[in-house]
């Protein structure tokens, strides 16, 4: 008896275990009857099916990371430029989700990556490179994700993020980009030196005409001392002479014949009474 007991105690705990599920914070469940789904998108907590007849599913309910593979696309100047992104996901409604790919994340993962390819290829088909890698990145993120959240829906899953990571260009675009660049920079920097050479001719002239007026104004001043000076001299001359014309005279023979006699090669020719002897003759 006690036997029998244990053993329908143990039916029915067997029984209660397989009628019991459980779905957590980071779970999505749905259930099926008979491979029919009749519930789905269960709130965290303990929930309840028929043994043998329902069997439930359980998807991961967390933000999911997909890493989309490089692809190729045309610019508007038709230029090829690599994309390397990656979009965050989760699912929102279970049911959608199981029907659509059958509960598969791989499968999920496929069909989100040719969505992205595709909203991509014609955002960045409008889009010049330059746009591309500096004014327009925070626009081309928010029309992806409002794009590919549309195209999503379908699937059951929720965009949270699309982000490109890098914006590459193929070996024989950079190639060719980064000739542009060097002509353009050589042309930047022959215009710089040209407006530098013609600074300098500027400023050279203009030193050359400043010295010439400092040289002419420096020159008249001299001038005009000089002859200020010689008519001072005058009429220092003319006042001593005016004071005592025989010593006058004197001075002036003396500084004559310093100027004239006892140098090296002068030869004088003049009569011995001329007055230019007249101080060496003996004067009583």
């Amino acid at each position: 008896m006690v036997n029998k007991i244990l053993v329908a105690v143990a039916a029915a705990f067997i029984l209660l275990s397989m009628s019991m599920f459980t779905v957590s914070e980071t779970e999505r469940a749905i259930k099926f009857q008979l491979g029919e789904v009749v519930a789905a998108d269960y709130e965290p907590g303990l929930h309840f099916k028929l043994p043998f007849v329902n069997n439930v599913k359980k998807f991961d309910a967390r933000i999911l990371t997909m890493d989309v593979t490089p692809e190729r696309f045309l610019t508007a100047e038709k230029k090829n430029v690599i994309v390397d992104s990656f979009v965050k996901w989760r699912i929102n409604d279970v049911k959608r989700f199981y029907t659509s790919v059958g509960g598969d994340i791989t499968q999920a993962n496929i069909r989100l990556d040719q969505i992205i390819k595709n909203v991509a290829r014609g955002e960045f088909s409008r889009r010049e490179i330059r746009q591309l890698v500096s004014t327009d990145r925070a626009v081309i993120r928010e029309t992806l994700i409002a794009n590919v959240a549309r195209d999503a829906a379908g699937l059951g899953v929720e965009i949270v993020d699309v982000q490109v990571k890098r914006i590459d260009l193929p070996p024989e675009v950079s190639t060719s980009v980064f000739q542009r660049m060097e002509a353009e920079r050589a042309r930047v920097a022959r215009e710089f030196r040209s407006q530098g050479a013609e600074a300098a001719e500027r400023i050279r002239a203009a030193a050359d005409q400043q010295r010439v007026i400092i040289m002419a104004n420096a020159y008249r001043k001299s001038e005009t001392l000089r002859g200020e000076g010689d008519a001072n001299a005058a009429d220092t001359y003319a006042k001593a002479f005016g004071q005592d014309s025989e010593f006058f005279g004197f001075y002036r023979s003396l500084q004559a014949y310093r100027q004239s006699v006892g140098k090296p090669g002068n030869i004088m020719v003049m009569e011995p009474d001329s007055d230019f002897f007249r101080y060496f003759k003996n004067q009583k």
